[in-house]
């Protein structure tokens, strides 16, 4: 069952998931859940990125897995500090982003491992 799991189609389909509720949680957080002050919308452009990686990662390109095994540590490291530093209905937030973050980051690195070509000698 657990092999299950690991299949490349299962995994690219989980991280494409993560990715919409990452940029899902980033535009809700930011203009609408828990704004910090008016003209905040702006930082809900932090998902940009995350937007115009989807076709690469919709389909299982190994190099964009590959550069967001990296990248996607930001949106974790943000919401370690956030979860920290603010105060209020942004902590649960900024806790469901490192959650996300962590969970994506997990399923990236299994997903390149499992596509990854034995050496050939």
């Amino acid at each position: 069952m657990s092999s299950e799991f690991l299949r490349p189609g299962f995994l690219r389909h989980f991280v494409l998931a993560c990715f919409v509720a990452l940029i899902a949680l980033g535009v809700a957080w930011e203009t609408w859940l828990a704004p910090l002050r008016p003209g905040a919308w702006l930082l809900s452009l932090k998902v940009l990125p995350l937007v115009l990686a989807l076709p690469a990662i919709a389909r299982g390109r190994v190099r964009a897995y590959q550069w967001w095994s990296m990248a996607i540590l930001l949106y974790f490291t943000e919401g370690v500090v956030r979860a920290t530093s603010d105060t209020g209905p942004s902590v649960p937030l900024a806790v469901a982003q490192t959650l996300l973050a962590a969970t994506a980051f997990a399923a990236i690195l299994a997903y390149v491992r499992s596509r990854r070509q034995p050496a050939r000698f």
